[in-house]
């Protein structure tokens, strides 16, 4: 049942994630995503088998460290956007303040669980296991798609910072070399050096309980 839950947070979180990234485009003029079907919580259009199933459940059997995966990449068309020197870094940060978002309501529901000691039992437990959870994976993912490799989202937000030409060449380096960097900083335990102190301040700061 663990394995269940987190799988299923993981699922609802990077969705979400995903429908921000479209939401923003299209707030910023690029129907894309709108017309292709993707700005919808049906959970079918956005599932990557790979990213969405098979990585996250090796990685909760194999008990890594770090849970992480992905919804397929929602389609956007750049030259839509209306200014892409600053849409598309926004467009990027959308997804991420996302996952911040759900961490923020998630720390907000489990206080005010916390606050009433009716509450604090039965179904108020379990809701306080679900959300408590539910800050660990978007604070996870929260990190980690912050970190400047491609296609990682903070690739593109930090190209707001850089001069248009290393820009492109920036954004065009070859994603799989990017998942690669990914994976071998997860498995020797750099990313979760970083991640630790970051999910334990955020745990304790959104909802007041401890880092498990």
């Amino acid at each position: 049942m663990g394995i269940f839950i987190y799988i299923v947070v993981l699922l609802f979180s990077i969705i979400i994630h995903e429908i921000a990234h479209g939401y923003m485009a299209y707030l910023r003029g690029d129907d894309t995503a709108k017309v292709a079907g993707r700005l919808t919580l049906n959970p079918i259009p956005h599932i990557d088998p790979i990213g969405s199933i098979v990585l996250p459940v090796a990685f909760l059997l194999i008990q890594s460290p770090v849970l992480f995966g992905w919804a397929k990449p929602v389609p956007i068309s750049y030259y839509k956007l209306r200014n892409p020197k600053t849409d598309i870094p926004l467009v990027s940060f959308a997804g991420p303040l996302a996952n911040i978002l759900l961490a923020v309501v998630s720390g907000l529901i489990i206080r005010t669980v916390k606050m009433s000691p009716s509450l604090d039992q039965g179904i108020g437990a379990s809701a306080v296991s679900f959300f408590y959870i539910m800050i660990v994976v978007n604070v996870v993912l929260l990190v980690i798609n912050l970190i400047p490799i491609p296609p990682l989202d903070g690739s593109k937000v930090i190209t707001y910072f850089m001069p248009r030409e290393m820009a492109e060449r920036y954004l065009s380096l070859n994603s799989y070399m990017g998942f690669v960097i990914l994976f071998i900083l997860i498995w020797s335990g750099v990313i979760g050096r970083i991640i630790y102190p970051i999910i334990n301040f955020c745990v304790v700061a959104l909802s007041g309980m401890s880092f498990m």
